[in-house]
């Protein structure tokens, strides 16, 4: 599972343990080579049935030392079938993936296991970028540098200069199957369709079957086990232009296929033609719901933002209907342009940054309502504003977490302390919320405690936060 860091992360550390890790196996080697050669068995002593048995039940953390015992050790490891007897076991372990970017343009993945606290740095992503890429990339800036999309990208970059610097450069991210996937944005100044698997149990990244179309800044969700993709932008004739389409991927068959576009109702009624050519529909968000998938909408002329709600796609009627209205009107927008949500037990989770610079509000949707409401208890978060991305949401081990810089710049993980402060037991009625959001209001209102506890920091320095996954394996 990559390179393993410390706590504290310092870069003695990390180069003395890669030291010691890489001359650890070549010593076992020398000395048990010969045992292990005339015993091919996985435990000499025991039948293998039995011993993967055992090796199932081996804590994840611990693989990368075992992989080390000897071939038929790493083979066992590394092998599907392992995994699918975890599963049978119920000795899956769920760890949190975040991706970084440094200095703009530098993409880094780091994997936390929650339990040991332990971080993990993955491989690096293949570079799909070239020097070419980046002279075309800023003729590609000037050729479109009066385009209202081309702006409104620069403004979710933060930067004039990103696309030409950062190979996936809007790419979005993705976890199905136990595996990540990285997913078109920019390459060699053109949306590309490329999709890049990692896989956890053989901790590396390939290839997979490309999109139908380039896409960057597209919006990912999961549902029945299978990867949707919708929206996002394409460059076309004119310059970058705004995508309506979908399409899923299967993992298990390898194969995209194309849903039905997007209608994007809202932006079909614009009272004159001016405004349904200024305004452009884009998609802000999307995420698994009670069997649906919800995609938040926007029209916008940069920098103006208008939220028009959004729409439902069914898959059992392989199309989209209206979202509720409260539940586009209330969704809470992480900045302009970008709408991010989690699931935790079957409830769906926002976070709403408030006019306070250093705190933020949690909010559950009620779908017998159709209302957003706020738990009580705020979010201790720093201004961000010069950040992509001032925080990202997770849904594991049954809890909500928050993903944000400290003062130190450190990232750091808070978790909710559901026990005793959060009760996300999927909702059956609107009485059962609202009663559990009365319960978290007193709980929260009669003590003074935080809700949030941290669970788990590393160096960040000038890194900044982009995505993060989970991977249940």
């Amino acid at each position: 599972m990559g390179a393993r860091l410390s706590l504290n992360n310092h870069k003695a550390t990390n180069s003395e343990q890669s030291e010691v890790l890489q001359s650890e196996p070549c010593k076992r080697q020398k000395t048990s080579s010969t045992f292990w050669d005339e015993n091919p068995r996985i435990i000499p002593t025991l039948p293998d049935e039995i011993s993967i048995q055992i090796l199932a039940r081996l804590p994840r953390i611990s693989h990368f030392n075992a992989k080390l015992v000897s071939r038929s050790w790493k083979a066992a490891l590394t092998s599907g079938e392992l995994y699918k007897l975890r599963k049978e076991l119920g000795t899956t372990e769920e760890w949190l993936y975040i991706l970084t970017k440094l200095d703009g343009e530098k993409l880094m993945w780091y994997a936390l296991d929650p339990t040991s606290r332990i971080w993990q740095k993955l491989p690096l992503m293949p570079n799909v970028a070239s020097e070419d890429g980046t002279r075309r990339a800023a003729r590609l800036w000037n050729m479109v540098g009066s385009s209202s999309i081309a702006d409104a990208i620069r403004g979710w970059l933060g930067r004039k200069g990103a696309l030409d610097q950062i190979p996936f450069c809007g790419c979005a991210i993705g976890a199905v199957d136990g595996c990540l996937y990285v997913i078109g944005g920019f390459s060699k100044a053109s949306a590309t369709e490329c999709v890049y698997r990692y896989d956890p149990i053989l901790n590396s990244w390939s290839e997979v079957t490309p999109m139908s179309i380039g896409r960057a800044y597209c919006k990912t969700g999961i549902l029945d086990n299978k990867l949707y993709v919708v929206g996002g932008v394409t460059r076309g004739r004119g310059g970058l232009t705004p995508l309506q389409s979908a399409e899923v991927f299967d993992p298990f068959s390898g194969i995209w296929s194309e849903i039905p576009k997007m209608p994007f109702s809202k932006a079909q009624v614009l009272p004159t033609a001016f405004l349904a050519d200024l305004l452009k529909p884009i998609a802000t968000g999307m995420t698994s719901y009670r069997g649906k998938l919800y995609v938040p909408q926007s029209l916008y002329c940069w920098p103006f933002f208008v939220d028009v709600g959004g729409e439902v796609y069914d898959p059992e009627i392989n199309s989209w209907v209206e979202m509720p209205a409260g539940m586009g009107e209330g969704w809470p927008a992480k900045q302009a342009g970008t709408k991010l949500s989690v699931i935790v037990d079957g409830d769906l989770y926002a976070l709403d940054p408030s006019s306070n610079s250093d705190s933020a509000r949690i909010k559950v949707y009620d779908h017998q309502d159709d209302a957003w409401k706020t738990i009580e208890g705020e979010v201790p978060i720093r201004d961000l504003t010069d950040s992509e991305s001032p925080y990202l949401l997770a849904g594991f081990l049954g809890r909500l977490h928050v993903i944000t810089k400290d003062v130190n710049n450190n990232i750091t993980v808070m978790q909710a302390d559901r026990q005793n402060r959060l009760d996300s037991t999927p909702s059956t009625s609107a009485a059962t919320l609202g009663e559990s959001l009365q319960e978290l209001s007193e709980t929260v209102l009669g003590s003074s405690d935080n809700i949030w506890k941290v669970v788990a920091t590393r160096s960040a320095g000038s890194a900044e936060l982009v995505n993060c996954q989970i991977l249940d394996i």
